[in-house]
Formats: structure tokens, C-alpha cells, sequence
């Protein structure tokens, strides 16, 4: 049988507001079309559903058992329709998400290429930059979302998604077998840092406070790509969070855990607070969070 949406959500009306003419108000159209339309239904399920007198409209007994399947019929189309309306407005969206160049380098990339399998009409662009430039962006709007250590600031919303620890890096000579290694056992040598201002080196400054200890000599770099180069050509060692393993692995650097304490580090995702998220990028939001936890069990990061 070949029923139409009209014909059912016609049914539906007369049978739930017991007259023709409330019914054809519903649907903006004329009584005589809402009767047609019932008579098209009964000829197709080949039963009368509906009594007609003067003055009231009662359903049959097969009016009223198919009644419930109509009405279920309809809420389920309506869902469907609603959510194929989602799907065609999310594509050929474009989500912008600002980071770090490192984390914009070696993590977005791969999460991007697994949410286009389940998003691939979504456009998914990289703002690298850094961090201020980032923070900015996502309080103008001009960027949807930030991942990465930030500070708290006016205007975000700033949530975790990850912990990370922090490693030690050294040149790896092939005398440094250790995996662990105290923030007090850090010896006097040259310390490859970031800013000051940067949430990561503040935390890594206020442990070796801590700690009591002090590098012999300090050279400062605004990145963490170029922390991890300098230390590969042997200008000093760097701490870092863990979330540089994977790329460390490509380089000749031996890598420890620093622990006594092991000193966490929290991953973010910030957005502002004055704009609401499209549909997609609130989707990419959320799946971003999952695939953090998956990236680092999966690479086995610290």
C-alpha cells in the first residue's frame, strides 16, 4: 500500500479533533480536501475508519486500532525529517578550531580525518598560532573553538578534556637508559624554556621552585617545536608535556618521566562565551573530547 504523509497526518486531525472542518484549519485547506483524503486511506487499507453523521465524527473499530500506528507513524517520520534538516545544514559547514602549532600539527590533523567519517560534508580549518593569538581569536569569534593550555580568561569558557604529565628531554648520546626522573635530580645544566607568561612554563617554574632546583643557565624559545629541535642539536635539555612523545620519537632525544611529584597538566577546549556553537561544531566539540582519551592510550603518552 502506498500511503501518503497527508492522507495520515488527515486521519490523524479528524480522528483526534473529531471534525472535518477543525481538521482542514489545521492543515490549510478546505474540508472537502480533508474528505477526499480519508477516502483515499479507506480505499487503500480497503475499511471504512471513520463515522460520519451530522453532527459528529467517530472513528470505526478499524479506525481506532489503526489510530496508534498512525500516530507513531508520524512522530517517527517527523524525527527523521528533523534530523535529515540537521544533517543537510551541517554540511558545508565550516568549524575553525585555533592551537598551538604543535598540537595543530600532530593531533588535530588525525581527528579531523576520523570526524570527516562521520561528518564528511563538515569543513574542519586550523588556526595555528599562538596561544594570545589563539585565546583572541575564540573571543572575537572569528574562531570557534581553542584546544590546548590556557589560562582563564574573560569571555571563555574553558573546559578540560585531558591530563597530562610532563617528560624531561635530553640528546640522546645512548648513555640515558633511565625512564623516570625526579624534579630534584634535574642537574645544573641549560634549560630550554618557553615564556614566562605560557600556562606551561608557569607550572614548570613553580615546581622547580619547589623542587629547589636551578638550571645552570636558561634560553628562551616561544614554541614547542623549536624547544624539541634545539634540544636534538644537543643546546640543552627541555621540559615538556607529555603530549610532545609522538613527535619526540621522530627525533634523537632520550625521554624521562618526571616525577616526585608527577605534576599534571590540564588540556583544554575553550570557546567564547557570548556565541553559541553551530550543531557541528558543538558535535566536534564534544567528539574532540573522546578522541583526546583514544589519541593518548593509543600513542602511549604519559
Amino acid at each position: 500500500m502506498d500511503f501518503t504523509s497527508r492522507q495520515l497526518r488527515a486521519f490523524l486531525l479528524v480522528a483526534e479533533r473529531r471534525s472535518f472542518s477543525r481538521a482542514a484549519e489545521a492543515m490549510f485547506v478546505t474540508p472537502s480536501a480533508v474528505s477526499l483524503l480519508i477516502r483515499e486511506l479507506e480505499t487503500q487499507t480497503g475499511a471504512r475508519l471513520l463515522e460520519r453523521t451530522t453532527r459528529q465524527v467517530s472513528l470505526t473499530a478499524a479506525g481506532r486500532a489503526l489510530l496508534p500506528i498512525v500516530r507513531d507513524t508520524l512522530e517517527q517520520f517527523e524525527r527523521a525529517t528533523a534530523s535529515a534538516g540537521e544533517y543537510r545544514r551541517a554540511r558545508g559547514e565550516v568549524i575553525s578550531v585555533g592551537a598551538a602549532p604543535l598540537i595543530a600539527a600532530n593531533l588535530l590533523p588525525a581527528a579531523i580525518r576520523e570526524f570527516h567519517t562521520r561528518r564528511p560534508g563538515v569543513r574542519v580549518t586550523v588556526f595555528d598560532s599562538d596561544l594570545a593569538s589563539v585565546v583572541q581569536k575564540v573571543q572575537s569569534g572569528a574562531v570557534d573553538l581553542g584546544v590546548g593550555v590556557f589560562n582563564r580568561v574573560s569571555g571563555v569558557h574553558r573546559e578540560r578534556v585531558f591530563r597530562f604529565s610532563f617528560i624531561l628531554i635530553r640528546p640522546d648520546d645512548g648513555s640515558v637508559t633511565r625512564t623516570s626522573t625526579a624534579w630534584s635530580a634535574i642537574g645544573a645544566e641549560t634549560l630550554i624554556t618557553l615564556p614566562s607568561t605560557s600556562p606551561v612554563q608557569h607550572a614548570i617554574n613553580r615546581q622547580l621552585a619547589r623542587a629547589g632546583t636551578r638550571p645552570l643557565t636558561t634560553t628562551g624559545v616561544n614554541a614547542l617545536d623549536t624547544q624539541i629541535a634545539l634540544v636534538e642539536a644537543g643546546e640543552g635539555v627541555a621540559i615538556i608535556p607529555s603530549f610532545g612523545v609522538p613527535v619526540c620519537r621522530s627525533r634523537r632525544m632520550a625521554m624521562s618521566r618526571l616525577i616526585n611529584p608527577v605534576l599534571t597538566l590540564d588540556f583544554h577546549l575553550i570557546r567564547g562565551v557570548s556565541r553559541k556553537l553551530s550543531p557541528a561544531a558543538a558535535e566536534f566539540s564534544t567528539f574532540l573530547a573522546g578522541y583526546m582519551s583514544r589519541w593518548a592510550g593509543h600513542t602511549g603518552v604519559l
